[in-house]
């Protein structure tokens, strides 16, 4: 009866509206098939891992024949035979030269009165002790005056945590192992048991929070000065934290980073949601280029009066990308052109070149790709499907072209958002060890050590080096001078001292 009546619905459709029909089934069948290739290209892997072995199988024997013990006991020696007599590789790589040397002499055995020295030669090799842990104890004298009117004793320096055991050396390497190596505490608390300390973790997480909390005043700091840049990349991650309204279940919270390309400085700030409310503490009063991937949000920000907004290319590269299993002739064109104008980035990176000679071979060589790839955009898109992969393409490039275009501007200002995005990659790996965030207050308090830490890999200063340092300062230092204790003028300050 359904069948029949459908029928009937259709020999009564004029052939216009027969042709819409058909036409709009088409897109959609379409638009499904480029979904399903698209969900195939993004599956890596099997999902079911169980190992089904031989269900005819014995029980596994638990003792070997004697022949098979001695064949085995011959092929070993032969291997540490082999081993031993190695010819040299090639290559080694070049030991750092600012590491301490530990020298071990080594002379023949024997009556050597009647020889005498003629040379000697010298082989070395990278070693390692593990973490030593050792106790810091201040022993304070005091005096007192022979007439009796006094006492002094000597001062006690200023500590991380007042009346507490750790030093900070030890909280610099909790910090740095968790937020840095994504060591989650609870394995901190098993390696030091493995060298007989005991330590509750309410203890361990409780360190960790008074010392995140005294680089508040630091991170204050830093959230200033980045209102200030005149040039922001901007994008967000998500972080599950416990504290929630639903019961049983984690909200979802947010980090917000904001990167500054001309000094390699990062903030994280930590939102309990990611709408507009969330950049509006940094973004509300901001001037200069913002660069931001394709997220509604940022258009209000980027419409304002006094910003230039700065679309990202690896975005438009990557919705091309998934349309290849969908259209590969048009994609393949539009990704060809795309990796034209990144050859121009390659080029001129690697021969370092100021903004101004950046800025004219960008005019020169990437402004006419731009324009005929835009070109070609605006005739394609006529005879596309708006549905389909290279639809969405297409149109994610072409509502974007004023913006995608604008890095042209400035020799100064990048092609894509990536060097925002390379930030946020240890937030995911932290989500794979340690998986959420205890409360919003704790979010916060990781998004100031990730901020730092970010800072650090981006101006190759080691992380605990420079944490240890700020972490034993930063109760005494001048408050005019707190910004003296950036990584990168840590840096400047601690290369000085080695001269």
């Amino acid at each position: 009866m359904y069948f029949y009546a459908m029928q009937t619905a259709l020999e009564d459709l004029s052939k216009e509206d027969l042709l819409r029909v058909i036409s709009s089934r088409d897109e959609k069948i379409e638009y499904l098939e480029s979904q399903l290739a698209m969900y195939r290209r993004m599956q890596f892997g099997q999902k079911r891992e169980r190992f089904e072995g031989d269900p005819n199988q014995t029980s596994l024997p638990f003792d070997a024949e004697p022949a098979a013990v001695e064949q085995q006991q011959e092929a070993i020696r032969e291997k540490i035979e082999y081993t031993r007599k190695r010819p040299n590789h090639k290559g080694r790589a070049k030991l750092p030269e600012h590491l301490p040397v530990e020298e071990i002499e080594i002379h023949p055995g024997g009556d050597l009165s009647d020889m005498v020295c003629i040379g000697k030669e010298i082989t070395e090799e990278l070693e390692c002790e593990p973490a030593r842990f050792y106790i810091r104890r201040y022993i304070r004298y005091k005096y007192a005056a022979k007439n009796g009117e006094g006492v002094e004793i000597g001062e006690l320096p200023e500590r991380v945590i007042d009346k507490g055991i750790p030093g900070a050396g030890l909280l610099a390497l909790i910090l740095t192992d968790k937020y840095m190596d994504h060591l989650p505490l609870y394995r901190q608390k098993q390696r030091f048991a493995r060298e007989n300390i005991q330590i509750p973790s309410s203890t361990i997480e409780g360190w960790t929070k008074e010392a995140l909390i005294k680089l508040h005043p630091l991170y204050e700091q830093l959230l200033f000065d980045t209102k200030t840049k005149g040039y922001l990349q901007v994008d967000e991650t998500p972080i599950k934290v416990l504290e929630s309204d639903k019961k049983g279940a984690c909200h979802r919270g947010w980090y917000w980073v904001y990167h500054s390309p001309l000094d390699g400085m990062v903030l994280f700030h930590y939102q309990p949601t990611r709408g507009e409310a969330a950049a509006e503490k940094l973004l509300d009063t901001f001037k200069g280029y913002l660069q931001t991937d394709g997220y509604g949000v940022y258009r209000k920000y980027g419409d304002k009066e006094g910003i230039t907004h700065l679309a990202c290319w690896a975005h438009a590269r990557r919705e091309f990308e998934k349309a290849l299993d969908n259209d590969r002739q048009r994609a393949s064109h539009a990704l060809s052109e795309i990796q034209k104008l990144y050859a121009v980035e390659r080029r001129a990176k690697q021969a370092g070149m100021d903004a101004g000679t950046f800025k004219e071979l960008r005019l020169t060589e990437s402004l006419p790709v731009i324009n005929g790839l835009g070109k070609w955009i605006f005739e394609e898109l006529k005879n596309t499907l708006p549905k389909s992969q290279i639809g969405k393409a297409m149109a994610y490039a072409y509502a974007r072209w004023d913006a995608l275009s604008a890095y042209l501007y400035d020799g100064n200002l990048c092609i894509d958002n990536n060097p925002v995005e390379n930030a946020l990659r240890p937030i995911s790996l932290g989500r794979k060890n340690y998986l959420f965030a205890g409360s919003h207050e704790a979010a916060q308090r990781a998004a100031m050590i990730y901020s730092f830490f970010a800072i650090c890999k981006k101006h190759e200063v080691n992380p605990f080096q420079w944490l240890k340092y700020t972490l034993e300062n930063i109760m005494t230092i001048n408050h005019k001078n707190l910004k003296d204790l950036y990584p990168q003028n840590y840096k400047i300050m601690a290369h000085k001292s080695n001269m």
